[in-house]
């Protein structure tokens, strides 16, 4: 759908610069750059699936924001507060530039679009597929768009705009932590690892002696830094999916994911379930959150030979699972 109208926006007045970096911030996998200049494209992406999707295809991908671009297209998440530091980061990296907004109206691109008007006038906008593209002069207005540095909050942990339960521990990891057994002897896993929450609680089990954490969203991992200190601790910016590690875990701990965009996709669940159980030794344990209503009981059977659930409440449930089918 983003295919056409960033093409549609191409055809009805959106006019790039002829020369100078193009620089496309956070386009997911699959994003089509429409008659963009390839030779002349940035991509800028944070999570580690889409940007080894881009890097496959052949274009330079960073995680961090280009400077200096000519035209920056912004593809909105679903996080308004990234969204908006994406906006205003771009303004102020590349000013003179030219800022291209493109997104769905499920993530909110309307909000910024009629804040966008607010500050500037008009602003020269095309609509389709249940979304909209627009596009004006990068412009100081929207420094207060900026989100500040990541920061600890409340509930005593750094986090920033864009990681999953920013602002509050996720209910269902704080289910899964009172659940693990006080002594989880040998090399731990937290598969998804976010801010490093399971990974901060966990460490401090008996006979631990190594974790590693592996994330694939960056701004969250950098978050995960600050939160874990143990010199056990191993950080790995990857797709957890397809993550092998050197040597085999003797644990994995996990609060997947359940979203593609705004849908509940039980197989990103399934997906994690499986590569648990390609990481762990012939003995080794999974322990798992998840949402109540996810059907995730028959892909555990079928990865492990014994499948238990430990704990519920009115919203998650608590599998342990043991010694991989393999």
């Amino acid at each position: 759908m983003s295919v056409s109208r960033l093409n549609t926006a191409l055809e009805g007045g959106l006019i790039l610069p002829d020369e100078g970096q193009i620089a496309v911030l956070r386009p997911p996998a699959g994003y089509d750059l429409g008659e963009l200049p390839r030779d002349r494209v940035q991509v800028s992406q944070g999570f580690r699936p889409d940007l080894d999707y881009w890097t496959a295809a052949g274009l330079p991908v960073s995680a961090d924001l280009p400077a200096g671009a000519a035209a920056t297209i912004i593809v909105v998440p679903r996080a308004k507060a990234l969204a908006r530091d994406m906006v205003a980061r771009a303004c102020a990296l590349s000013p003179g530039g030219l800022i291209v907004v493109d997104g769905n109206k499920t993530d909110g691109v309307d909000s910024l679009f009629k804040e966008a008007r607010k500050r500037l006038g008009d602003v020269a906008s095309v609509t389709k597929a249940h979304g909209r593209c627009f596009w004006f002069p990068a412009s100081d207005a929207f420094a207060d768009w900026a989100a500040p540095a990541p920061a600890r909050g409340a509930h005593g942990f750094v986090t920033t705009a864009g990681v999953f339960s920013d602002g509050t521990v996720d209910r269902g990891s704080a289910l899964l932590v009172e659940n693990l057994p006080p002594k989880m002897k040998g090399r731990v896993c937290d598969l998804g690892a976010g801010w490093g929450y399971l990974s901060a609680q966990v460490l401090d089990r008996a006979g631990i002696t190594a974790l590693e954490l592996i994330e694939a969203e960056v701004l969250a991992l950098e978050c995960a830094r600050q939160n874990v200190k143990d010199p056990r601790a191993v950080f790995h910016w990857a797709d957890a999916t397809t993550f092998r590690p050197a040597t085999p875990f003797d644990h994995v701990i996990c609060n997947p994911p359940f979203h593609a965009g705004r849908a509940a996709d039980p197989a990103l669940g399934k997906a994690f379930i499986a590569a648990a159980a390609d990481m762990l030794t012939p003995r080794g344990d999974l322990w798992l959150v998840a949402n109540r209503q996810l059907p995730y009981e028959a892909p555990l059977r079928a990865a492990f030979r014994e499948v238990v659930q430990i704990a519920q409440d009115g919203a998650f449930k608590v599998f342990h699972a043991s010694r991989p089918a393999r």
